[in-house]
C-alpha cells in the first residue's frame, strides 16, 4: 500500500476512533451491565433487544476500522478478544444454540464473552480515566469482581459456595485481593475463569503495594527530621549547587 494513503488512512482512523470514544465507551460499560443482567437473573424481552442493538452497533463500528486499518492482520491480531465478544452473541441469533445451551460447550462461551467484555471494559475506563492511574485500577477491580462473580455464579450456580450471587461475589472478591476461600469451582470453565481472576488479583495487588509504598516514602521524605534526604534537603541542595555555579562562572569572568 502506499505511504500516503495508509498514513491518510491512519489518520481518518484516529479521527473516528476520537469522535466515536464517547458513544462507544458508553454503550462498552451498558453492554457489561445487560451481561451481568444477564447472567444472574436473565434479560427481559426489552433488554434483549437493546443488547442485540448494541451488539450490531459495535460490529458496524469494528467493520468501519477494519476497513480502514492499513493492516489489517495487525489489527486483527490487536483486537481478537473484540472479534470473540462479537461473534458470540451471534449463537444466540440459531436455533441450534438452544440445544448447544444445554451441553457443557455453553459454559465456555460465557466465560469467552465475560472475558472479551471485560477486556472492552478495561479500554472503556483507559480511556475514560486518562492519567488517574490509581483511582483507575481501583475502578477496574470493581468493575472485574461484580462481572466475574456473575460470570462464577452463571457457570457454577448450585455448586458449593455459589448459590447466590452474593455468595459469588464474596468468593470472587477474596479471590481478587489473593486472600482465597474454602470454596473451589468444580467445572473445568469456572476453574479456568477463576484462574484468569487470580492472575488480576496478583497484578492489582502488586500495583496497589507499589504505590502504598510510594506514598508512604514520599510522606517519609517530606518530613524535615527524617534520617534521610528529604525533598526539601534537596531542593535546598540544588539551589546551593546553583549559586555555587554562577558564582564560580562570575570569577572566570573577572580572571579573563
Amino acid at each position: 500500500m502506499n505511504k500516503n494513503l495508509a498514513k491518510e488512512r491512519t489518520d481518518l482512523l484516529k479521527s473516528i476512533d476520537k469522535l466515536l470514544e464517547g458513544p462507544m465507551i458508553f454503550l462498552g460499560f451498558v453492554w457489561l451491565v445487560l451481561l451481568i443482567v444477564e447472567l444472574i437473573w436473565g434479560l427481559t424481552a426489552m433488554l434483549e433487544y437493546l443488547s442485540i442493538a448494541i451488539w450490531i452497533i459495535f460490529i458496524i463500528d469494528f467493520a468501519i476500522k477494519l476497513i480502514l486499518a492499513p493492516e489489517k492482520k495487525v489489527f486483527m491480531k490487536k483486537n481478537w478478544l473484540t472479534v470473540i465478544s462479537l461473534v458470540v452473541p451471534a449463537l444466540r441469533l440459531f436455533r441450534f444454540f438452544r440445544f448447544i445451551q444445554v451441553i457443557r460447550g455453553a459454559r465456555g462461551l460465557s466465560v469467552f464473552k465475560v472475558v472479551a467484555s471485560l477486556n472492552r471494559s478495561m479500554k472503556s475506563l483507559a480511556a475514560t480515566m486518562r492519567r488517574r492511574g490509581f483511582l483507575y485500577v481501583v475502578l477496574l477491580a470493581v468493575v472485574v469482581m461484580v462481572a466475574g462473580a456473575a460470570g462464577m455464579y452463571g457457570i457454577e450456580k448450585g455448586n458449593p459456595g455459589f448459590e447466590s450471587y452474593g455468595m459469588a461475589l464474596w468468593w470472587t472478591a477474596m479471590r481478587v485481593i489473593t486472600a482465597g476461600s474454602e470454596y473451589f469451582p468444580i467445572t473445568h470453565e469456572g476453574r479456568g475463569l477463576a484462574f484468569i481472576l487470580a492472575l488480576f488479583g496478583y497484578a492489582i495487588f502488586g500495583y496497589v503495594t507499589a504505590t502504598l509504598a510510594t506514598y508512604f516514602i514520599g510522606r517519609d521524605a517530606e518530613e524535615e527530621d527524617t534520617p534521610v534526604a528529604g525533598a526539601k534537603d534537596v531542593s535546598e541542595l540544588k539551589s546551593e549547587i546553583a549559586l555555587l555555579t554562577k558564582a564560580i562562572n562570575e570569577l572566570k569572568e573577572k580572571g579573563n
